[in-house]
């Protein structure tokens, strides 16, 4: 069993991370809100939600944990082409909502998704405060990739992404780690390590340095400077 969560409880009532469960990994704890103070708190500790729809919420803080540091982002050629010569354009902030639907559009998702109305309108009311923001890449006045997560202090945390034309996600990662690298932002936190991931310059670090560097990047809860502007 593992612990639950009411409503009205305390937006920082999370167990430590480090009672994670080890299968499934990372399995913390169940229920409580997705309001925007009980969001920003599990941020800050390190935990974030994922359920399936119609589920309670679960909320995660895996071992180790999935990182990438803006100064280690890897352009390989292909994608240095892309950027350069494929007419993508990109756009920070314009389109949240479309890109948390398509990220969460089961189509794409054949696998299943997380990313219910319900996150959809708790990610949309972190955004009109200035924590949650997302990248668009558009090809001939289109839509087709873009990425959204949050940002707190020096730290922005990935929640996902979509493609609907080659490097379309990739080139709005190029794009994102170039605004966070103005903004001194000190890491990208990627959840759950992957082959796609590590290709792109992401790596694990153990969970307990992944939340002692939160301890160190954000001081306060305050959304970070430096998000202005409709391009990338």
């Amino acid at each position: 069993m593992i612990p639950r969560l009411r409503p009205d409880d305390p937006p920082d009532s999370f167990p430590p991370v480090d009672s994670a469960l080890v299968e499934p990994n990372g399995l913390l704890c169940a229920g409580g809100d997705l309001s925007p103070q009980r969001l920003l708190a599990a941020y800050r500790r390190g935990v974030f939600p994922w359920s399936a729809q119609g589920q309670p919420i679960l909320w995660w803080s895996p071992e180790p944990r999935a990182v990438l540091f803006p100064g280690e982002f890897k352009v390989s050629r292909s994608l240095a082409k892309a950027v350069r010569n494929r007419g993508f354009t990109v756009t920070l902030d314009q389109e949240f909502s479309a890109i948390m639907r398509h990220c969460g559009d089961p189509q794409l998702r054949p696998e299943g998704t997380w990313i219910s109305p319900g996150m959809c309108e708790a990610y949309a009311r972190l955004q009109r405060l200035g924590y949650a923001h997302s990248v668009e890449t558009w090809q001939a006045g289109r839509l087709v990739g873009g990425l959204y997560g949050v940002a707190l202090g020096r730290v922005f945390f990935g929640e996902s992404m979509f493609s609907v034309e080659r490097d379309a996600s990739k080139v709005a990662l190029h794009a994102l780690v170039r605004v966070l690298l103005a903004c001194n932002v000190e890491m990208i936190d990627c959840q759950i390590a992957s082959a796609h991931l590590a290709s792109l310059g992401a790596r694990a670090i153990p969970r307990s340095e992944f939340t002692a560097r939160l301890e160190r990047c954000i001081p306060d809860l305050q959304p970070p400077p430096g998000w202005t502007g409709s391009h990338a």
